[in-house]
């Protein structure tokens, strides 16, 4: 498949600012728990704006996907069956209960709605960061299930690219989250920094199985069945026309095979021990420059897998439109 590079932007960015939240959230628990000391609340603000500007970044992306976005509200129209729409629907969702998140710290809101039934600090905080919790998960589901419900595509028609979606996402903004607090909230970058490394590795693990599955698929179509002639040897010397078309340009990278095979082998190594190295630099005392660096370097592997994700893919109908005579 043609990867557009709206779309790569778009998940590898709303995929860190959720896991960002998500490690927010984290830790407001082990804190509520009495399991780590509690951050100022600077650190929630901070990091739900940082959070809420990824998002926001990422949809803004969206609409360069679009060709007409005065329309993209009818996205939302086939919540039904389409995981699309379900996805349009769950991102502002979750920009607001991320927005509300940070107000409530900012605001200092500790009400105890759930009166003593519940005895932790942050009732509001914490009721907050929970529905922002299941509409992270939520969109991490639509995103991934846009492309996994696929069947004819078999290298995403896997629970492998929903686990990917959410472990690369959750890498990203937990690294994300390391570097942030070791500038607000130092006693809590050892927690987020380990935590980060073993999501980062869980990621390259399952991504690599991604790998070693898809290099094993054989198609299902073949080049007699997609011209409809049966015969023990086809020959194609020409795909019909001489220029190219909506489909060889739409259902084909057209990248050449080093250049393919270059950004298998950069985002395997950008996407994952490298950041997990200068994380555990930074754990060991590089301090926020090596934090930062593994964020930087963490996202460009990420867009190297991204695209490396939809042109992976091979289309049924490249059979038919391979070869210009």
């Amino acid at each position: 498949m043609h990867p557009a590079f709206s779309v790569i932007f778009l998940t590898t960015l709303i995929g860190a600012g959720q896991g960002l939240f998500l490690a927010l959230y984290t830790v407001e628990l082990y804190a509520a728990l009495e399991l780590l000391p509690a951050p100022p609340a600077g650190f929630y603000t901070w990091g739900s704006l940082a959070a809420l500007a990824l998002l926001g970044l990422g949809l803004f992306a969206s609409f360069f996907h679009l060709g007409h976005p005065e329309r993209a509200w009818r996205a939302a129209a086939r919540w039904r069956t389409s995981w699309l729409s379900r996805e349009v629907i769950v991102l502002p969702a979750l920009m607001a209960t991320v927005a509300a998140y940070g107000l409530a710290h900012l605001l200092g809101l500790d009400w105890r709605i759930f009166g003593d039934a519940l005895p932790l600090p942050g009732h509001v905080t914490l009721l907050l960061g929970g529905t922002g919790t299941v509409l992270a998960f939520a969109l991490y589901l639509c995103t991934g299930m846009i492309y996994a419900c696929i069947r004819f595509l078999q290298e995403w028609h896997t629970p492998l690219t929903v686990i990917n979606y959410t472990l690369l996402g959750g890498a990203s903004g937990f690294t994300a989250a390391t570097a942030l607090a070791a500038v607000l909230s130092p006693a809590h970058t050892a927690f987020l920094g380990r935590w980060a490394i073993v999501i980062t590795l869980l990621g390259m693990a399952t991504r690599v199985a991604s790998l070693v599955r898809n290099a094993r698929l054989r198609p299902k179509s073949t080049l007699e069945s997609a011209i409809g002639v049966r015969h023990t040897r086809i020959v194609q010397r020409s795909m019909g026309f001489m220029a190219g078309s909506f489909n060889t340009r739409e259902f084909f990278h057209g990248a050449p095979a080093v250049v393919y095979e270059a950004v298998r082998w950069a985002f395997l190594v950008l996407a994952f021990p490298l950041p997990a190295l200068l994380l555990a630099v930074g754990l060991e005392g590089g301090g926020t420059p090596a934090f930062a660096a593994a964020f930087a370097v963490q996202y460009l592997g990420l867009l190297a897998e991204r695209w490396f994700f939809f042109a992976q893919a091979n289309h049924p109908q490249n059979l038919y439109y391979q070869t210009v005579g």
